[in-house]
């Protein structure tokens, strides 16, 4: 059984990267981002895009255990 479980992660590992490939491949267009009057360098929409989403998997846990630890140290004062 272990050995199933290891063939499915690396299927879904190896669909998970070629996904990542194609979405590389037909997202070349270049566009520059403006926001609040700060305008940044022409990018390949592809890879703004996985930026924004790598930036998004480092906040989201960091916020999550920040909320955790807070929750966790009024549940000690409640005590």
């Amino acid at each position: 059984m272990p050995n199933f479980k290891r063939i499915l992660l690396g299927i879904f590992v190896l669909l998970l990267v070629l996904v990542t490939l194609a979405f590389f491949l037909e997202n070349q267009q270049s566009v520059a981002l403006m926001f609040l009057g700060w305008s940044g360098p022409e990018l390949p929409v592809s890879l703004v895009v996985v930026v924004a989403l790598l930036i998004g998997m480092l906040v989201g846990p960091i916020i999550g255990w920040f909320l955790g630890r807070s929750s966790k140290a009024t549940r000690k004062r409640l005590v």
